[in-house]
Protein backbone atom coordinates (compact mmCIF):
# COMPACT_ATOMS: atom_id res chain seq x y z
CA UNK A 1 0.00 0.00 0.00
CA UNK A 2 1.13 3.50 -1.10
CA UNK A 3 1.89 6.61 1.64
CA UNK A 4 -0.88 8.25 -0.15
CA UNK A 5 -3.80 5.07 -0.01
CA UNK A 6 -2.74 4.58 3.28
CA UNK A 7 -3.23 8.31 4.56
CA UNK A 8 -7.11 7.58 2.90
CA UNK A 9 -7.49 4.96 4.88
CA UNK A 10 -6.73 6.73 7.87
CA UNK A 11 -8.83 9.98 6.82
CA UNK A 12 -11.65 7.95 5.99
CA UNK A 13 -12.08 6.30 9.73
CA UNK A 14 -11.90 10.45 10.85
CA UNK A 15 -14.47 11.72 8.72
CA UNK A 16 -16.42 9.03 10.04
CA UNK A 17 -15.62 9.85 13.95
CA UNK A 18 -16.63 13.95 12.73
CA UNK A 19 -19.78 12.83 11.11
CA UNK A 20 -20.61 10.85 14.17
CA UNK A 21 -19.62 13.95 16.30
CA UNK A 22 -21.76 16.31 14.06
CA UNK A 23 -24.79 13.88 14.53
CA UNK A 24 -24.57 14.48 18.50
CA UNK A 25 -23.58 18.15 18.45
CA UNK A 26 -26.98 17.96 16.12
CA UNK A 27 -28.60 16.51 18.94
CA UNK A 28 -27.01 19.01 21.62
CA UNK A 29 -28.25 22.16 19.79
CA UNK A 30 -32.23 20.30 19.62
CA UNK A 31 -32.07 18.99 23.41
CA UNK A 32 -30.82 22.73 24.38
CA UNK A 33 -33.59 24.33 22.75
CA UNK A 34 -36.00 22.33 23.81
CA UNK A 35 -34.89 23.05 27.57
CA UNK A 36 -34.34 26.99 26.98
CA UNK A 37 -38.08 26.34 26.06
CA UNK A 38 -38.68 24.86 28.56
CA UNK A 39 -37.71 26.94 31.40
CA UNK A 40 -39.20 30.26 29.46
CA UNK A 41 -42.14 29.25 30.56
CA UNK A 42 -40.49 28.70 34.48
CA UNK A 43 -39.07 32.76 34.02
CA UNK A 44 -42.59 33.77 33.06
CA UNK A 45 -44.65 34.30 36.28
CA UNK A 46 -41.57 35.91 37.66
CA UNK A 47 -41.38 38.24 34.99
CA UNK A 48 -45.23 39.05 35.43
CA UNK A 49 -44.84 39.84 39.18
CA UNK A 50 -41.92 42.04 38.53
CA UNK A 51 -44.19 43.98 36.01
CA UNK A 52 -47.07 44.03 38.72
CA UNK A 53 -44.73 45.22 41.48
CA UNK A 54 -42.26 47.39 39.14
CA UNK A 55 -46.38 49.44 38.01
CA UNK A 56 -48.03 49.59 41.51
CA UNK A 57 -50.73 46.56 40.60
CA UNK A 58 -49.02 44.40 43.35
CA UNK A 59 -48.58 46.00 46.43
CA UNK A 60 -45.65 44.46 48.49
CA UNK A 61 -44.70 44.16 52.11
CA UNK A 62 -43.70 47.62 53.79
CA UNK A 63 -44.97 49.60 51.10
CA UNK A 64 -47.13 52.82 52.32
CA UNK A 65 -50.11 54.78 50.82
CA UNK A 66 -48.67 57.91 52.50
CA UNK A 67 -48.07 60.90 49.55
CA UNK A 68 -44.40 61.22 49.46
CA UNK A 69 -43.18 64.67 51.30
CA UNK A 70 -40.48 66.50 49.43
CA UNK A 71 -37.61 68.25 51.47
CA UNK A 72 -39.70 71.72 51.21
CA UNK A 73 -42.12 70.40 53.43
CA UNK A 74 -44.78 69.85 49.93
CA UNK A 75 -46.72 67.08 49.12
CA UNK A 76 -46.36 65.48 45.87
CA UNK A 77 -48.61 63.22 44.51
CA UNK A 78 -48.07 59.11 45.30
CA UNK A 79 -46.13 57.61 42.73
CA UNK A 80 -46.85 53.71 42.64
CA UNK A 81 -44.37 51.33 41.68
CA UNK A 82 -40.95 51.87 41.37
CA UNK A 83 -40.92 55.40 39.02
CA UNK A 84 -38.27 54.96 35.63
CA UNK A 85 -37.71 51.72 36.27
CA UNK A 86 -36.83 50.67 32.69
CA UNK A 87 -35.22 53.37 31.62
CA UNK A 88 -33.06 53.72 34.48
CA UNK A 89 -31.96 49.70 33.45
CA UNK A 90 -31.65 50.70 30.46
CA UNK A 91 -29.52 53.69 30.89
CA UNK A 92 -27.00 51.13 33.19
CA UNK A 93 -26.24 49.05 30.35
CA UNK A 94 -23.68 51.02 28.34
CA UNK A 95 -24.88 50.02 25.21
CA UNK A 96 -28.38 50.81 25.55
CA UNK A 97 -27.39 54.27 27.26
CA UNK A 98 -25.02 55.11 23.99
CA UNK A 99 -28.42 55.13 22.24
CA UNK A 100 -30.78 56.74 24.54
CA UNK A 101 -30.53 60.96 24.03
CA UNK A 102 -32.21 63.27 26.73
CA UNK A 103 -35.04 63.48 24.69
CA UNK A 104 -35.84 60.16 24.46
CA UNK A 105 -35.87 59.76 27.89
CA UNK A 106 -39.31 62.05 28.50
CA UNK A 107 -40.75 58.89 26.13
CA UNK A 108 -39.11 56.10 28.14
CA UNK A 109 -40.44 57.07 31.68
CA UNK A 110 -43.59 55.47 30.13
CA UNK A 111 -42.84 52.33 29.64
CA UNK A 112 -43.91 50.07 31.51
CA UNK A 113 -42.38 46.55 30.42
CA UNK A 114 -40.84 44.70 27.91
CA UNK A 115 -40.80 41.00 26.76
CA UNK A 116 -39.22 38.66 24.27
CA UNK A 117 -40.49 35.47 22.66
CA UNK A 118 -39.28 33.43 20.09
CA UNK A 119 -41.24 33.15 16.53
CA UNK A 120 -40.51 29.90 14.27
CA UNK A 121 -42.23 30.18 10.94
CA UNK A 122 -39.78 32.23 10.12
CA UNK A 123 -37.25 31.84 12.72
CA UNK A 124 -35.88 34.39 15.18
CA UNK A 125 -37.55 36.07 18.10
CA UNK A 126 -39.78 39.02 18.67
CA UNK A 127 -39.18 42.09 21.39
CA UNK A 128 -42.06 44.02 22.75
CA UNK A 129 -42.10 47.56 24.48
CA UNK A 130 -45.50 48.19 26.46
CA UNK A 131 -46.46 51.89 27.44
CA UNK A 132 -49.08 53.42 29.32
CA UNK A 133 -50.67 56.35 27.39
CA UNK A 134 -47.75 59.36 26.66
CA UNK A 135 -47.98 62.43 25.07
CA UNK A 136 -45.24 61.32 22.36
CA UNK A 137 -46.78 58.68 20.06
CA UNK A 138 -50.24 56.87 19.74
CA UNK A 139 -48.97 53.16 19.93
CA UNK A 140 -49.26 51.43 23.32
CA UNK A 141 -46.55 48.61 22.01
CA UNK A 142 -43.68 48.83 20.06
CA UNK A 143 -42.51 45.81 18.81
CA UNK A 144 -38.94 44.59 16.91
CA UNK A 145 -39.05 41.25 15.05
CA UNK A 146 -36.05 39.67 13.79
CA UNK A 147 -35.55 37.00 11.17
CA UNK A 148 -32.44 34.88 11.34
CA UNK A 149 -31.09 31.76 10.12
CA UNK A 150 -28.82 29.05 11.26
CA UNK A 151 -25.66 28.40 9.51
CA UNK A 152 -23.53 25.98 11.11
CA UNK A 153 -24.98 26.93 14.33
CA UNK A 154 -24.02 30.93 13.80
CA UNK A 155 -27.50 33.21 13.64
CA UNK A 156 -27.33 34.82 10.41
CA UNK A 157 -29.37 38.33 10.49
CA UNK A 158 -31.94 37.84 7.40
CA UNK A 159 -33.62 41.00 8.03
CA UNK A 160 -35.29 42.89 11.06
CA UNK A 161 -38.61 44.48 11.27
CA UNK A 162 -39.75 47.37 13.45
CA UNK A 163 -43.31 48.87 14.37
CA UNK A 164 -43.84 51.95 12.49
CA UNK A 165 -44.34 54.74 15.26
CA UNK A 166 -47.24 57.11 14.88
CA UNK A 167 -46.28 60.42 16.58
CA UNK A 168 -48.20 62.80 17.57
CA UNK A 169 -47.74 65.84 15.69
CA UNK A 170 -44.52 67.92 16.86
CA UNK A 171 -43.81 65.00 19.06
CA UNK A 172 -41.27 62.90 17.00
CA UNK A 173 -37.90 62.11 18.51
CA UNK A 174 -35.96 60.83 15.65
CA UNK A 175 -36.27 64.27 14.10
CA UNK A 176 -35.54 68.03 14.69
CA UNK A 177 -36.92 70.64 12.79
CA UNK A 178 -34.01 73.21 12.30
CA UNK A 179 -33.63 76.37 10.93
CA UNK A 180 -30.38 77.53 8.90
CA UNK A 181 -28.91 81.13 8.68
CA UNK A 182 -29.14 82.75 5.50
CA UNK A 183 -24.91 82.52 3.96
CA UNK A 184 -23.16 85.97 4.13
CA UNK A 185 -24.43 88.31 1.56
CA UNK A 186 -27.35 86.08 0.61
CA UNK A 187 -29.88 87.81 -0.72
CA UNK A 188 -32.33 85.20 1.80
CA UNK A 189 -33.09 87.34 4.31
CA UNK A 190 -35.52 85.11 6.67
CA UNK A 191 -33.80 81.55 8.03
CA UNK A 192 -34.39 77.93 6.29
CA UNK A 193 -36.75 75.58 8.36
CA UNK A 194 -35.96 71.94 7.25
CA UNK A 195 -36.40 68.40 8.99
CA UNK A 196 -33.24 66.30 9.71
CA UNK A 197 -33.67 62.27 11.07
CA UNK A 198 -31.55 62.71 14.69
CA UNK A 199 -29.68 60.19 16.78
CA UNK A 200 -32.72 58.37 18.87
CA UNK A 201 -33.59 55.41 21.05
CA UNK A 202 -36.37 55.32 18.58
CA UNK A 203 -34.59 54.52 15.48
CA UNK A 204 -34.48 51.08 17.00
CA UNK A 205 -37.97 50.31 15.53
CA UNK A 206 -36.56 51.50 11.76
CA UNK A 207 -33.87 49.08 11.42
CA UNK A 208 -31.56 49.15 8.72
CA UNK A 209 -32.08 46.72 5.51
CA UNK A 210 -30.39 45.83 2.59
CA UNK A 211 -31.87 46.82 -0.69
CA UNK A 212 -33.71 43.72 -2.71
CA UNK A 213 -31.69 45.15 -5.88
CA UNK A 214 -27.55 44.04 -5.21
CA UNK A 215 -26.87 46.34 -8.31
CA UNK A 216 -27.42 49.63 -5.58
CA UNK A 217 -24.67 48.32 -3.56
CA UNK A 218 -21.48 48.75 -4.13
CA UNK A 219 -18.75 47.12 -1.66
CA UNK A 220 -18.19 50.60 0.57
CA UNK A 221 -21.94 50.30 1.03
CA UNK A 222 -22.20 46.84 1.78
CA UNK A 223 -19.60 46.35 4.65
CA UNK A 224 -21.36 49.61 6.32
CA UNK A 225 -24.98 47.99 6.10
CA UNK A 226 -23.74 44.97 7.35
CA UNK A 227 -21.98 46.77 10.07
CA UNK A 228 -24.95 48.22 11.17
CA UNK A 229 -26.85 45.30 10.86
CA UNK A 230 -24.65 43.29 13.37
CA UNK A 231 -24.76 46.74 15.59
CA UNK A 232 -28.31 46.46 15.24
CA UNK A 233 -28.61 42.60 15.64
CA UNK A 234 -26.41 43.02 18.93
CA UNK A 235 -28.98 45.72 20.42
CA UNK A 236 -31.90 43.36 20.16
CA UNK A 237 -29.74 39.99 21.70
CA UNK A 238 -28.45 42.54 24.86
CA UNK A 239 -32.20 43.37 25.41
CA UNK A 240 -33.14 39.79 25.06
CA UNK A 241 -30.39 38.09 26.90
CA UNK A 242 -28.87 40.54 29.55
CA UNK A 243 -31.97 43.58 30.26
CA UNK A 244 -34.73 41.16 30.47
CA UNK A 245 -33.07 38.85 32.45
CA UNK A 246 -31.97 40.46 34.84
CA UNK A 247 -33.25 43.80 34.86
CA UNK A 248 -33.42 44.64 38.35
CA UNK A 249 -29.78 44.53 38.60
CA UNK A 250 -29.23 46.55 36.31
CA UNK A 251 -31.52 49.25 37.79
CA UNK A 252 -29.46 49.10 41.11
CA UNK A 253 -26.20 48.80 39.24
CA UNK A 254 -25.28 45.46 40.21
CA UNK A 255 -24.71 44.07 36.88
CA UNK A 256 -21.73 43.80 35.38
CA UNK A 257 -20.76 45.62 32.50
CA UNK A 258 -18.47 43.87 31.11
CA UNK A 259 -15.36 44.96 27.81
CA UNK A 260 -17.58 43.15 25.49
CA UNK A 261 -18.63 46.87 24.27
CA UNK A 262 -15.50 48.41 23.59
CA UNK A 263 -14.92 50.59 20.48
CA UNK A 264 -18.83 50.91 20.07
CA UNK A 265 -19.34 54.28 18.08
CA UNK A 266 -18.88 57.42 19.47
CA UNK A 267 -20.72 60.64 19.63
CA UNK A 268 -19.82 63.50 16.26
CA UNK A 269 -17.44 66.35 17.86
CA UNK A 270 -18.66 69.66 17.75
CA UNK A 271 -17.14 72.01 15.21
CA UNK A 272 -17.71 75.67 14.33
CA UNK A 273 -18.59 76.64 10.50
CA UNK A 274 -16.01 78.92 8.52
CA UNK A 275 -18.98 80.06 6.67
CA UNK A 276 -21.24 80.92 9.17
CA UNK A 277 -23.86 78.66 7.73
CA UNK A 278 -25.00 77.77 11.29
CA UNK A 279 -28.41 75.81 12.06
CA UNK A 280 -30.40 76.22 14.91
CA UNK A 281 -33.02 74.05 16.08
CA UNK A 282 -36.12 75.09 17.47
CA UNK A 283 -34.50 75.94 20.89
CA UNK A 284 -32.01 78.24 19.05
CA UNK A 285 -29.36 75.72 19.47
CA UNK A 286 -26.69 75.06 16.62
CA UNK A 287 -26.19 71.97 14.28
CA UNK A 288 -23.15 71.54 12.00
CA UNK A 289 -23.97 71.22 8.38
CA UNK A 290 -25.38 67.90 7.28
CA UNK A 291 -22.03 67.71 4.89
CA UNK A 292 -19.63 68.30 7.82
CA UNK A 293 -21.33 65.51 9.78
CA UNK A 294 -20.85 63.08 6.55
CA UNK A 295 -17.20 64.19 6.23
CA UNK A 296 -16.92 63.99 10.08
CA UNK A 297 -18.71 60.45 9.90
CA UNK A 298 -16.21 58.98 7.52
CA UNK A 299 -13.72 58.42 10.07
CA UNK A 300 -16.26 56.80 12.45
CA UNK A 301 -15.88 52.70 12.67
CA UNK A 302 -17.81 50.22 14.46
CA UNK A 303 -17.06 47.27 16.21
CA UNK A 304 -18.52 44.12 14.21
CA UNK A 305 -21.10 42.36 15.94
CA UNK A 306 -21.96 38.39 16.48
CA UNK A 307 -24.53 38.04 14.17
CA UNK A 308 -24.05 37.82 10.01
CA UNK A 309 -26.27 40.41 7.65
CA UNK A 310 -28.31 38.87 5.70
CA UNK A 311 -30.42 40.08 2.75
CA UNK A 312 -33.45 42.63 3.70
CA UNK A 313 -36.33 44.51 2.26
CA UNK A 314 -35.77 47.89 1.05
CA UNK A 315 -35.65 49.99 3.95
CA UNK A 316 -34.11 53.85 4.90
CA UNK A 317 -30.95 54.39 6.69
CA UNK A 318 -31.40 57.60 8.76
CA UNK A 319 -28.11 59.40 9.65
CA UNK A 320 -27.41 60.62 12.72
CA UNK A 321 -27.17 64.33 14.12
CA UNK A 322 -26.16 66.19 17.71
CA UNK A 323 -27.99 65.75 20.67
CA UNK A 324 -28.34 68.56 23.16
Amino acid sequence: MTLFGFIRRILSHTFNLQSEHDELEKKFFEERAALEAKYEKFYEPLYTKRYEIVNGVLKVEGETNEAVIDGGGNKSAEEKGVPDFWLTAMKSNEMLADKISERDEGALKYLKDIKWGRINDPKGFKLEFFFDSNPYFKNSVLAKTYHVVDDENEPILEKAIGTKIEWYPGKCLTQKVLKKKPKKGSKIVKPITKTENCNSFFNFFNPPQIPDDDDDIDDELAEELQDRMEHDYNIGSTIRDKLIPHAVSWFTGEAVQGNEYDGLEGDFDDSDDEDGDDEEDEDGDKEEDEEDEEEEGKGKKKRNGSAKAGRGQQGELPPLCQQQ
